[in-house]
């Protein structure tokens, strides 16, 4: 979820922030939220992979599994959101890679379970899925899950570090993540960790150029 809104948020507001009443609210209050444009971050980590199946999760409009389609992945979007996933089908159909690509309303945050093929996806992607401490280890096992052996996870998150540059909800920071917090869920015996890092990029907000941090992470699970 985004960490980006900074208006007062209680207990009761965090939860309802992780339903699909609040996403699709959000979505249709305009006719874009995001860029649409792929993660730089991922498009870094995945450029040299070979086209497989893949989940992205968390999709929204559908910028990544447009990406990944386009590049010869069978891809399923996932999101709690059904304003969403109709709008990132539309997209998939703009840039003419719909039939390379699919979509699953899901609650990852209830743990619901994921369209996973027949021995698992060889991609799953989680680009700013930011989700409250006490859920964190469980919905990011459950996405580790869904990855076949040999497949690949990456996670992309705002770094905690970002507290400090004005452009994140203070009353969210808890919900920021460090690589360490991801690699901490994966069994040492079952991942390889090929990427753990921070990784700086320059943000422009309200005409404003700030220094944020991303957290990057890709894993591949041993066969």
């Amino acid at each position: 979820m985004s960490t980006h809104d900074h208006q007062q948020t209680t207990g009761d507001d965090l939860r309802q922030m992780f339903t699909q009443e609040f996403w699709d609210e959000r979505y249709a209050t305009s006719d874009r939220i995001w860029s649409g444009r792929p993660n730089a971050r991922l498009v870094e980590e995945l450029a040299e992979l070979a086209p497989g199946t893949a989940a992205d999760i968390g999709c929204g409009e559908g910028a990544d599994v447009v990406w990944l389609a386009s590049r010869g992945w069978t891809v399923t979007g996932v999101d709690v959101s059904g304003v969403a996933l109709a709008r990132a089908a539309q997209h998939a159909a703009e840039a003419g890679v719909a039939e390379r690509t699919s979509w699953a309303r899901v609650d990852v945050f209830a743990l619901e379970p994921l369209p996973v093929p027949a021995g698992g996806f060889d991609l799953v992607t989680a680009s700013f899925m930011h989700v409250p401490p006490e859920q964190f280890d469980a919905v990011y096992r459950h996405l580790a899950a869904a990855v076949a052996p040999g497949g690949t996870l990456a996670v992309l998150a705002h770094h905690p570090d970002d507290v400090h540059t004005g452009l994140r909800n203070t009353e969210l920071s808890h919900l920021l993540f460090t690589p360490e917090a991801v690699t901490a869920v994966l069994d040492p015996d079952e991942w390889t960790v090929v990427t753990s890092r921070v990784v700086s990029r320059t943000q422009v907000h309200e005409g404003v150029e700030h220094e944020v941090s991303d957290t990057v992470v890709r894993a591949v699970r041993r066969s």
